[in-house]
């Protein structure tokens, strides 16, 4: 088996290119045969879907505010054996952390993983000033192995030659190519971040795009030369999803053009304890089959409203679910689908109604970043007492909740939560929060939510 090579793509911000750069060089390299493992730095869902997409394997969250180093080091171990190459997309700068020693930056992941990385480079509007930019990250922090420059954004060939002759000169960088100024928007941009690609109207014609993109203006010899070999791991099998040997359940989750932020490592950590997992479409099937749990991720329940609320049958057998019994674990998006309604544009669109809440969306992010609660109230998914690190990213907002005080189980130290700091909605076997959290920072999540099955199956 050869051992596999990797590196990091980040850039000088956000918007300067790395998922372009990124999913293209993953789309090319398994064109050409070689088998790719992705990483994304960060929380994050639609990069990681589009990577996903492009290397026709699972996409990994590696996050250094969720996880510690050691189950950095681990995952990316475990999950790089058997790949020829792996590329980790980092987030926003390169070194843009949560305070003013960088922390959590996508520079410390690269220092955790002894990668090389490649500086993408927006060039708009600009030249020489461009290696004076790459030479301060070089200076600025000198255990990162910045390796080479991809410029981006360039709107002709005199910016081009002077900008990569200036890159060369000044920091003895290579510049490995260059991406012209594009005519359309590949990955246009929303209220979340990019379009994903289950709503992209010709998702394999953008992958297509990109190859041609890539091959035809970056050099990927090069970039395949910069990849430094990983150490070998203990195991030199390729990563598979081993269960506990416990009692086999049936999980439910909701995937569809609504419903699709769920981090490949939840999923198998689910699977892991014992989990069979189905998967369903709230848009078009009918109904619930039949289960021992239900786990619903966040999405865009805001640009599937209309056919959402038009599934009545599936939104009734989800309610009927709930008042039986059946556990439910719901995120963010999973959050606003159990509740009563969500209004958009001044239109009212109905909801599961298991929660007595009605929700619409505003122009501006009512929750973003990191977040951290604990939880203070029993729920019969997590210990009381038990303090989880998650993150937050919402431009919807509660507008009428007439609950209970005692349904909200869990206070925010960090973040905004539902409603006066607090989350954690809870109905029955119902817990749902607009938090979102990674099993390999919250190792009770996935345990919590199995025993939790278990035991209603034992009633």
């Amino acid at each position: 088996m050869n051992q596999a090579k990797g590196l990091v793509i980040a850039g000088l911000a956000g918007g300067s290119g790395k998922s372009v750069v990124s999913v293209g060089i993953t789309a090319a390299l398994r064109r050409g045969g070689s088998t790719v493992v992705p990483f994304k730095k960060g929380p994050d869902y639609i990069d990681a879907g589009w990577l996903q997409l492009a290397a026709g394997s699972k996409c990994y969250n590696l996050d250094p505010y969720f996880m510690s180093r050691q189950a950095i080091e681990e995952s990316f171990s475990r999950r790089s054996v058997g790949a020829d190459y792996v590329i980790v997309e980092g987030n926003r700068g390169l070194y843009d952390g949560v305070n003013v020693e960088g922390g959590y930056s996508t520079a410390e992941l690269a220092h955790t993983l002894n990668l090389p990385v490649i500086l993408v480079v927006n060039c708009t509007k600009t030249t020489r000033t461009v290696a004076a930019m790459v030479l301060g990250c070089q200076m600025f922090d000198p255990r990162i192995k910045i390796a080479g420059v991809i410029l981006n954004q360039i709107a002709n060939s005199r910016q081009r030659r002077l900008v990569t002759e200036s890159v060369e000169k000044y920091t003895g960088l290579p510049v490995i190519g260059s991406i012209p100024r594009l005519k359309m928007d590949i990955f246009p941009m929303r209220h979340l971040g990019m379009v994903p690609h289950q709503e992209y109207n010709d998702s394999t014609g953008a992958l297509d795009f990109l190859v041609d993109l890539i091959v035809e203006n970056l050099d990927l010899e090069k970039i395949k030369e910069i990849m430094e070999p990983l150490p070998l791991s203990a195991s030199q099998e390729p990563y598979t999803v081993q269960a506990h040997g416990k009692q086999s359940l049936r999980i439910g989750v909701l995937q569809d053009a609504a419903f699709q932020f769920y981090y490949s490592e939840n999923l198998e950590a689910l699977e892991k304890e014992g989990a069979e997992l189905l998967y369903i479409n709230a848009m078009q099937d009918s109904c619930l089959p039949d289960l021992d749990g239900l786990y619903i991720g966040g999405g865009f329940p805001e640009t599937g409203a209309k056919e959402l609320a038009a599934n009545e049958s599936f939104r009734r057998s989800v309610k009927e679910a709930a008042d039986k019994g059946l556990p439910i674990y719901a995120e963010c998006g999973g959050l606003i689908y159990l509740g009563e309604s969500i209004v958009l544009a001044g239109k009212t669109y109905p909801l599961v109604g298991i929660f007595p809440v009605q929700f619409e969306m505003s122009k501006k992010p009512q929750a973003h970043g990191y977040s951290i609660f604990e939880v203070d109230r029993e729920n019969g998914f997590y210990p009381v007492g038990t303090v989880v690190k998650g993150h937050e990213f919402r431009y919807s907002k509660v507008v009428k909740w007439r609950g209970a005080d005692d349904q909200l189980v869990v206070k925010m130290s960090r973040g905004t939560g539902f409603v006066e700091g607090r989350d954690g909605v809870t109905y029955k076997n119902v817990f749902a929060l607009y938090t979102h959290v990674h099993a390999e920072g919250t190792p009770e999540w996935a345990r919590g939510f199995v025993e939790k099955c278990q035991r209603s199956r034992a009633v």
